[in-house]
């Protein structure tokens, strides 16, 4: 069994994944870290200074399962086989039933929240397998197993996030490699603020927040931890 203190965080530009980059440094990470909106990846590098010895930032289309091979290969040749994939790109679209769902907005919650966390998995499991240690984390939702009425492509999608995972930490249980899925609901972000600015976001679950659970989870303390959907919506009331 081998750690390499090596992580890779796709999406790792937006709030949760700014949260947590800096927990994974203070525990002596490299980090290979997608983005693909400049505006978020500009905010990380001004809150979190690092050397390119230790962070490598790329802008990367998750979808697209070459450009995700290409990252997770540049990060294994810049720092090593990574440990650590905690899967952050997602999305979210509501406001039509099933009957009232085209194909392009069924097909954009897929991509953005099951395919995206799909080609990063695949792309990694060999290097991880290598090590025979490793923590892989998925993004799922609350919505996922208590899907509400007006988003079902979001619902199915991240419904499939969850079998995924489970079928990751099956697959990989003759390993030390586990695999979990956070689900959270509503976050406080400045984005979802401007998006509901009526709600009371006073129990909203802060980046922080669950960036904490991700740290456990990728840790060697949650070794008896594989398979699980790991609620952090806290007291939001969505």
């Amino acid at each position: 069994m081998t750690e390499s203190n090596i992580a890779i965080v796709t999406g790792g530009a937006g709030s949760v994944g700014r949260a947590l980059i800096p927990l994974l440094v203070q525990r002596g990470f490299r980090l290979g870290v997608s983005y693909i909106a400049p505006e978020q990846a500009a905010k990380l590098e001004s809150e979190i200074d690092l050397p390119e010895e230790q962070l490598l930032l790329r802008r990367v289309d998750a979808i697209d399962a070459a450009a995700t091979n290409r990252f997770v290969q540049e990060t294994v040749d810049t720092f090593g086989p990574p440990n650590v994939l905690v899967c952050l790109v997602g999305g979210w679209a509501g406001g039509r039933d099933v009957h009232e769902t085209d194909d392009v907005r069924f097909d954009r919650m897929i991509d953005l929240n099951l395919r995206s966390t799909f080609n990063a998995v695949r792309a990694a499991i060999p290097h991880m397998r290598s090590l025979d240690w490793g923590r892989i984390v998925m993004l799922g939702s609350r919505q996922a197993i208590d899907p509400p009425a007006g988003q079902a492509a979001y619902n199915v999608a991240k419904a499939g996030v969850i079998a995924l995972a489970k079928s990751v930490s099956r697959e990989l249980n003759d390993t030390n490699v586990t695999c979990n899925v956070i689900l959270p609901s509503v976050i406080d972000t400045e984005r979802t603020r401007a998006a509901l600015p009526y709600s009371d976001y006073v129990n909203w679950p802060k980046p922080a927040e669950i960036a904490n659970v991700i740290d456990f989870l990728t840790s060697h303390r949650s070794a008896v931890i594989d398979g699980a959907q790991i609620p952090v919506w806290g007291a939001a009331e969505f």
